[in-house]
């Protein structure tokens, strides 16, 4: 029980989720730093700061994820905003960026394919003000959250409504990236953990796991650059597949990358 009248230390010791979380929910309850909850720890709360650290709690016990519940999440040294409209940024896509702008020539054009949130494409557009970065979601709600992402970067993106190719035209790019659905349909990880609460249709593609990215490695050739790379996130499971998948289209120096836990995370090949 959260009453009136116990204090910001009382709670960080004793609220029922771990130390980081804790720490998280009060920042956010109470308005608070991390310094001042520290300062402050001896403050104790009103009723309605009760009430309001109370209702927090009760949704994060209930699996709600933590950056739901605050609506930020940090990605690549950035503050995002993310809703349920959007997947959560998590740092094993941080390697598409670092990737990303490795092979994205100076003055590049890149294309990020399925932004939700816009965490790629405003991460390489604030790291490479010098690159025109595009960004495409078919779904009109992520859109939003990421142009207002990019906004509050200070990243300059241009936004474009589409299913996958189907609004480019004749675009063409040095750089295509993409972190698509690929969790296979009926996966037990969609009914575990955050995932619970996340947009389906950006988690699964209702199918093998592969079907979005055989269509961006089919489609990508007819928007990049001569030479140019297409980039993929993919499962922990997949990188064989997916570099078996790029040989086939004519794909060269044909690579996966490991991510921070040593998972082959991103694969990627360059147009003929």
């Amino acid at each position: 029980m959260i009453a009136a009248g116990a204090t910001i230390g009382m709670l960080q010791a004793r609220l029922p989720l771990d130390p980081l979380e804790n720490r998280i929910l009060l920042c956010h309850a109470l308005g608070l730093t991390r310094v001042g909850l520290i300062t402050q720890s001896d403050r104790a709360l009103t009723g309605m700061e009760a009430a309001t650290v109370a209702a927090l709690v009760a949704r994060r016990q209930q699996g709600e994820p933590i950056a739901y519940i605050v609506g930020k999440r940090e990605f690549f040294g950035l503050s995002f905003h993310v809703t349920d409209a959007v997947l959560i940024p998590r740092p094993d896509t941080e390697l598409l960026v670092e990737l990303a702008l490795r092979f994205l020539p100076p003055q590049g054009r890149a294309l990020d394919m399925g932004t939700g949130s816009g965490a790629i494409a405003v991460a390489v557009a604030h790291a490479r003000p010098d690159a025109a970065i595009s960004a495409l979601d078919v779904s009109e709600a992520a859109l939003e959250v990421a142009r207002g992402n990019a906004q509050a970067n200070g990243a300059r993106v241009h936004f474009l409504h589409s299913d996958w190719f189907a609004a480019l035209g004749d675009q063409r790019f040095e750089l295509i990236v993409s972190n698509p659905p690929y969790i296979a349909a009926g996966d037990a990880h969609l009914a575990q953990g955050d995932l619970r609460f996340e947009p389906v249709g950006a988690l699964t593609d209702h199918a093998d796991g592969l079907s979005a990215l055989r269509r961006i490695s089919a489609g990508a050739p007819a928007h990049l650059a001569p030479q140019g790379w297409l980039l993929m996130e993919h499962g922990y499971d997949q990188a064989a597949q997916v570099r078996q998948l790029l040989s086939d289209q004519g794909y060269t120096e044909v690579e996966s990358w490991r991510d921070m836990s040593g998972i082959e995370r991103v694969t990627g090949g360059r147009a003929a």
